[in-house]
């Protein structure tokens, strides 16, 4: 009994000492702060944080935090050309231009996003959870300056 005690004891230590290690904290890697804003998406319910870090080797990174959206197909984060984006925005109607970041990596919790090279953040000023098969904002994140 003492001896499961031990090895609970152990592997908790463990995975403490993991938690704290991995992954980095953008703030303690060096990388600065350069734009944040809060999702809004009511139909699709989504909320948490957006924020785009600028690392030390210049590389710009999404990262978003407390993130909660609806699960659906084919969903992807983008960058748009628009100052906000309401619920249910089709983009490929109303041509705004976008920056694909990727799939949606989870419609819960923190994820990373690489932003590509020479992307002009004054043009791409907001970050939408875009549904691609049914051409459908399930939520933005208006962003503003840190």
């Amino acid at each position: 009994m003492i001896r499961n005690i031990k090895t609970v004891m152990a592997l908790a230590t463990l995975a403490f000492t993991v938690s704290l290690q991995s992954p980095v904290n953008a703030q303690e890697s060096g990388a600065k702060t350069l734009e944040t804003g809060a999702f809004h998406g009511k139909v699709h319910n989504t909320s948490g944080r957006a924020t785009i870090y600028q690392e030390q080797d210049g590389k710009l990174v999404l990262r978003l935090t407390n993130f909660k959206t609806s699960n659906g197909p084919d969903v992807h984060v983008v960058l748009i050309a628009a100052k906000n984006a309401d619920d249910d925005a089709n983009f490929l109607k109303s041509n705004i231009e976008r920056v694909e970041l990727g799939k949606l990596k989870g419609n819960e919790g923190d994820q990373n996003y690489e932003i590509p090279e020479g992307t002009d953040l004054n043009k791409f000023q907001t970050v939408s959870i875009y549904c691609e098969r049914f051409n459908a904002n399930f939520g933005a994140a208006p962003l503003e300056k840190f």
